[in-house]
């Protein structure tokens, strides 16, 4: 791997970083950017994990250490995603990845739709659904995002954005927390799955780490400090974006495995 191609990586990591923590999609990024320096795409997808899971443990310590955070109930939804992503991670090789990025993309345009429809939900949440126990619909939820999280990383800040505001009453600040916790856990129990199958590149994995961790630093301070609103429109971009990109409406569009 080329040295210049270092610094781009850092500097990639610290956007996808500021996006994966306020929104998701940010591996839309680093995937591309990846394989272009030379790692085939199943190399590329379990790398990337490094940096995802370093970038999320940064933004849950911000989120803490500023209250945002609710851990219990945070854990209780993370479980289910652990189970979906060990899934996911085991069945990365398999899968048609052209038609699930179409089939992303649209569920994204669906999304934007709400996410611009129904803004109030998004910005208060629903506090009463806070006081019941997670049900089995919202825990099968996240059982399924998380074998999409599993599979590759790239918008799985978006479904958990959604899952949590629309599925379990939070606003988009508390979400925004609780989805980084639920990223960390499961993102580490999927990178130990392509350890152990030797789909880790290390050196540009940790590079990668460094721009991850200064932009998730950022990016939750600043969603502690400006609140829902501008958390909301920061998703609100990312979803454009990224529905143009996976429905190949770019130009060039970015393909994360060819």
């Amino acid at each position: 791997m080329d040295g210049y191609i270092f610094p781009l990586i850092v500097v990639a990591g610290f956007i996808a970083g500021f996006i994966n923590t306020l929104a998701g999609s940010g591996s839309l990024i680093t995937l591309p950017l990846l394989i272009f320096a030379g790692l085939p795409a199943n190399v590329a997808n379990g790398t990337n994990r490094i940096a995802v899971f370093l970038q999320t443990a940064v933004a849950v310590n911000r989120f803490r250490q500023s209250g945002t955070l609710d851990m219990k109930r945070g854990l209780q939804l993370t479980a289910p995603a652990v189970l979906g992503a060990l899934v996911g991670a085991q069945i990365a090789v398999n899968l048609n990845e052209q038609v699930m990025e179409k089939a992303i993309g649209v569920l994204m345009a669906v999304m934007l739709v709400v996410v611009l429809v129904r803004p109030k939900r998004w910005l208060v949440g629903r506090p009463e659904m806070l006081l019941k126990r997670p049900g089995w619909l919202q825990l099968s939820i996240f059982f399924l995002i998380g074998i999409y999280g599993g599979f590759i990383q790239a918008g799985v800040g978006i479904f958990l954005l959604s899952g949590l505001v629309l599925g379990a009453g939070y606003e988009l600040v508390r979400a925004n927390a609780v989805k980084n916790l639920i990223v960390m856990v499961s993102t580490f129990f999927a990178l130990m799955v392509f350890i152990v199958n030797n789909q880790v590149d290390w050196l540009p994995g940790l590079v990668l780490a460094v721009g991850n961790m200064l932009g998730a630093w950022v990016a939750a301070r600043m969603a502690v400090e400006k609140g829902a609103k501008f958390v909301r429109w920061i998703l609100v971009a990312v979803i454009v974006v990224s529905a143009t990109i996976l429905l190949g409406l770019s130009d060039p569009a970015v393909d994360l495995f060819r």
